[in-house]
């Protein structure tokens, strides 16, 4: 368990060695706390979330938000051109930098961005000697786009440091290899499979060696054993990465662990239920995590969550559909945050706004190193 004590040496290491290159601490064993994102996301509204009278995520406001710290007013910047969307509020989650990224290769609507700025995994496995499958994304299988964030190109980081992705994207690569290399398939099925392994191969045209760690590798035989090839077994959608979720943690036991949900993007088809039932499903998905945590040796005492989204939603007058975020408005950049764990005051209200690019140091803190190209600041407040 940490302690209040080893929780605010972590602030305290962050801050001293905030002049010092992450290579001074390299090859380090951690001995922090283990870390779990999980982006509410798909872009929800307080109203929906945080607001008791309006919430659909009970557990989440009831449960969870009196174990840890709640900050209702996170906010991202109105920067003049900026887009609050679901890859822009990620990457400034994971860099704690506004407009870290650079398109990758974009089609309309399309956010096709990755990190120019280094991510919360490469400041974490470059400053500690982690393998790359205890650092994770977990991604949804409907954002393909954001297979590219498991590391940036900042010349001193990158792919050296990255993390790992599980998601039905990286499954589909593993399962059309398996399937080519055991052959007996008739030459059309050859084709057809030759064919969808390619297709997803040109989906990221960046370096992707090293390929996936033999862990993961493991990890995708048992998947495959479990739910076979035809992709109608395994759950869908949300609840797909809350399975990925809980199965990698009793299999690969990340030390830092970000869950990409998704599903309230759904809103965008105008059925305001899409939205609300998709806010639940997380909250569904919160329980399952906490309740895991709480019970397994490896994570009970020993791990704080971390809940953000990545951008809130408008109901933009101009237009016949509801919930949207891509306008900038002011409720499309009013979000919410939750820190709850060991070390962390419990039952405490922040009551100042908090820039959500805040978040990544702060986590780097808690984790005893620095996010030393982030622009947000650590925040106080936070300890026991």
């Amino acid at each position: 368990m940490v302690s209040r004590r080893a929780f605010n040496f972590g602030l305290a290491s962050a801050a001293a060695t905030a002049a010092l290159p992450n290579s001074a601490l390299a090859q380090a064993q951690y001995r922090g706390p283990n870390v779990i994102v999980v982006r509410f996301g798909g872009g929800v509204r307080r109203r929906e979330t945080i607001d008791a009278s309006e919430s659909y995520a009970p557990y989440f406001l009831h449960r969870m938000a009196p174990r840890g710290v709640l900050i209702p007013g996170v906010v991202i910047d109105q920067m003049e051109g900026g887009n609050t969307s679901h890859a822009e509020g990620t990457l400034n989650i994971l860099t704690g930098r506004y407009e870290g990224y650079r398109d990758a290769g974009s089609k309309f609507l399309d956010d096709r961005l990755e990190p120019t700025e280094p991510t919360l995994f490469e400041y974490f496995r470059e400053a500690f000697d982690v393998p790359s499958h205890q650092a994770l994304l977990i991604n949804g299988e409907d954002r393909q786009q954001e297979e590219f964030f498991t590391y940036g190109v900042h010349g001193h980081y990158g792919i050296d440091y990255r993390s790992e992705m599980l998601s039905l994207h990286r499954f589909k690569l593993y399962k059309f290899a398996r399937i080519l290399e055991e052959g007996g398939l008739d030459e059309q099925a050859r084709l057809q499979a030759e064919q969808a392994y390619q297709e997803l191969l040109n989906a990221d045209r960046r370096a992707i060696q090293p390929e996936q760690s033999a862990p993961v590798t493991r990890f995708w035989e048992g998947w495959r054993r479990d739910y076979g090839d035809t992709g109608f077994k395994n759950p869908r959608g949300d609840r797909l990465l809350t399975a990925l979720s809980l199965r990698a943690m009793a299999e690969l036991r990340p030390r830092l662990l970000m869950i990409n949900y998704q599903d309230p993007d759904y809103v965008h088809w105008g059925n305001a239920s899409h939205y609300t039932r998709a806010i639940a499903v997380i909250d569904e998905g919160l329980e399952r995590l906490v309740r895991f945590t709480d019970t397994d040796e490896f994570y009970a005492g020993n791990t704080v969550f971390v809940v953000v989204p990545d951008c809130g939603r408008d109901a933009n007058g101009l237009i016949d559909l509801p919930f949207q975020h891509h306008f900038n408005t002011r409720s499309a950049r009013e979000i919410f945050a939750l820190v709850m764990g060991p070390g962390i005051a419990r039952g405490r209200v922040m009551d100042r706004a908090v820039d959500q690019t805040a978040i990544a140091p702060t986590i780097a803190a808690i984790m005893g190193m620095k996010a030393a190209r982030a622009e947000g600041d650590v925040l106080s407040g936070l300890g026991a």
